[in-house]
């Protein structure tokens, strides 16, 4: 059994597999295939069809404020009970638990009382906020490989890499979004940024998007020929996730509804 971060080494922890388990076919789920394919890796597929019927009967600031409200509670509100709740994860990361609220708190009070700008502290929780959701799928990919026992480091890295760069590439070639990152920016003082500079970012970006994305398959068929497979769910997955992301920063029009989603 491998232990495996985003920037770690694999520390390989040995186990000795009970007699029943030795010859069991590894499984390709966390749950099984069709709660699986709802639940994390097709779930798009589910959420844009109800979203566009939504947005027949509610303005965007409704399906907002909807989604705030409820699906945020179910989406944090597990989160914290694993956190504080689980004694052996408390005590592990204890310190990162106990002052991230803390720094929190006084950031956001102190942003409130104006004492800084509160553009600024914005524009950190946008930035938060894609590097979370990117984690999120990074994190479900390295899942489903370890299902199938793939371990290997290089491939650790381009799915990591694949990740990020598709999710920086998707924000930074939205006109709406860099719009909105950029009036952000300036609000909170940043310096000027000449337009010649951010187009040869976005052309660079979508080259190395490509290169990288090229690499990446180069290295599943390699791995996949030699017998050390990678898992074709994680693949899928990431199809699915990263045309989602790209469908909410660039087709998505309404800021809030995109958020939203």
């Amino acid at each position: 059994m491998q232990h495996v971060s985003a920037f770690s080494r694999p520390q390989t922890v040995p186990a000795a597999p009970a007699p029943a388990a030795a010859g069991r076919k590894s499984n390709l789920w966390i749950l099984d295939s069709w709660r699986d394919l709802v639940l994390y890796v097709c779930t798009p597929l589910l959420l844009v069809p109800i979203f566009i019927g939504a947005q027949g009967f509610w303005s965007a600031g409704d399906i907002y404020l909807f989604v705030a409200a409820f699906g945020a509670m179910g989406h944090h509100l597990p989160g914290m009970i694993r956190a504080y709740g689980d004694r052996a994860l408390f005590q592990r990361f204890r310190w990162r638990f106990i002052c991230a609220p803390i720094f929190l708190v006084v950031v956001s009070v102190s942003a409130a009382f104006s004492v800084w700008d509160l553009n600024g502290i914005m524009l950190v929780a946008f930035l938060w906020g894609v590097w979370h959701g990117m984690m999120q799928t990074y994190g479900f990919c390295r899942i489903y490989d370890a299902k199938v026992g793939s371990f290997a480091e290089v491939t650790r890295r381009l799915d990591f890499a694949v990740c990020g760069i598709w999710f920086a590439t998707a924000v930074l070639l939205s006109p709406q979004r860099m719009a909105d990152v950029l009036e952000t920016y300036y609000s909170a003082g940043g310096p000027f940024i000449p337009p010649t500079l951010l187009r040869a970012g976005q052309q660079g970006l979508l080259a190395l998007a490509l290169l990288i994305s090229t690499v990446f398959l180069a290295n599943f068929i390699w791995m996949w020929s030699r017998g050390k497979r990678p898992s074709p769910v994680k693949l899928v997955l990431l199809i699915t996730s990263i045309s989602f992301w790209w469908y909410c920063n660039n087709i998505v029009t309404q800021v809030l509804v995109g958020v939203a989603l």
